[in-house]
């Protein structure tokens, strides 16, 4: 994972490099070197009044109903190291994140801005975990290796009402890319309800070489009792009817165990860890909220799913009925899928509009 000096993680940190970092925000809309809190005219001008040039003049943007915005024109070559944004929950699931390498015509990454942070349900929920970070007050941070060759381009698409103040920070590095280094894409998913004997899809018609590397999965129990026993399916390079890798449960997947119980009937622990986490448990209890909701991740970052052609990844809805059976549910099921590959990359399913993306 080295190149050219640029070293990601902690081992490698005291060596040198030639890369030349950058960071685009509303303070540089460029990432030009020397060109940041250079603005005149921004969302605080009229707290700045006293101070002038150079004092949080532009910290965020206006995001307009209906609108769409680019965050980032990035000529390569390249990686982005990190992100930040944030903004109020409410809008999360209407907001979509959409990321193009090369010019391609049609995104790498098309996710709502909540979910592709582990945020799907519009309410915080802290994630300290590797590639994603979502800290106190809602700061969500990405540190997913973006590489590009040529240009990375990043936009948001504001599906729901104006959004007063959108702040961002997009850091990457200058730099050589050597020629097996893979593009980030990310995949959003719906099914609400799942059909029941359903499965529901994270990732499919994904054509080219690549790895998978990790699961997000914003869960709505729609039943009462246990919701978790449906098994993770990963399907490889013309497997048919039966994947080549299989878990064991909902639950195990994530890493965790019987219900995520702790204590068996004193309800759910959550956890958040570096590469798993079942951070998100809602109250169910209330006039306003019926059914349980749940976040969840895994990444396959120290494990990653290898395919040399094509990969299909699905999850079963499980829970339990009368006389030890198994219940098929139907349940609300959002997820998002990440995984690097060679481009090109097939096109995604048509992006659902906004009353199929609410939170309801």
């Amino acid at each position: 994972m080295d190149f050219n000096g640029l070293e990601l993680h902690l081992g490698n940190i005291a060596r040198l490099s030639k890369a030349k970092s950058r960071s685009i925000s509303a303070e540089n809309f460029t990432g030009e070197k020397g060109k940041g809190g250079m603005s005149l005219d921004g969302i605080s001008a009229s707290c700045a009044r006293d101070l002038g040039q150079g004092w949080k003049v532009s910290p965020a943007v206006t995001l307009e109903k209906g609108s769409s915005f680019e965050l980032a024109h990035i000529v390569g070559p390249g990686i982005i190291t990190h992100m930040w944004m944030t903004c109020h929950p409410g809008s999360w699931r209407s907001l979509v994140l959409r990321m193009y390498w090369d010019d391609e015509e049609t995104p790498s990454v098309e996710v709502p801005l909540g979910d592709f942070f582990c945020n799907g349900w519009c309410e915080r929920s802290i994630v300290n975990s590797a590639p994603i970070a979502v800290m106190s007050g809602g700061g969500m941070n990405s540190y997913w290796q973006m590489p590009f060759r040529g240009s990375a381009r990043i936009t948001i698409e504001n599906l729901g009402g104006a959004i007063p103040q959108f702040f961002y920070q997009i850091d990457y590095a200058l730099t050589d890319i050597p020629a097996d280094m893979a593009y980030f894409h990310a995949q959003w998913r719906r099914s609400n309800p799942l059909g029941y004997k359903d499965v529901h899809t994270i990732l499919d018609g994904v054509k080219g070489q690549g790895h998978f590397v990790g699961t997000y999965m914003a869960w709505q129990a729609n039943n009462d009792g246990w919701w978790g026993e449906g098994e993770v399916k990963f399907f490889l390079d013309g497997d048919n009817e039966f994947p080549t890798i299989c878990g064991t449960g909902t639950e195990d997947y994530v890493g965790g165990a019987w219900a995520f119980e702790q204590v068996e009937g004193q309800g759910y622990l959550p956890f958040t860890s570096d590469y798993l986490g079942f951070h998100q448990v809602s109250r169910s209890n209330g006039f306003s909220k019926v059914n349980q909701r749940f976040g969840m991740y895994r990444w396959h970052i120290l494990d990653p799913i290898r395919f040399e052609e094509e990969i299909k990844v699905t999850v079963q809805a499980l829970g339990w009925r009368s006389e030890g059976r198994y219940l098929p549910l139907r349940d609300d099921i959002a997820s998002v899928a990440y995984w690097y590959q060679s481009e090109p990359h097939a096109p995604y399913p048509a992006f659902p509009g906004k009353d199929e993306l609410e939170v309801i």
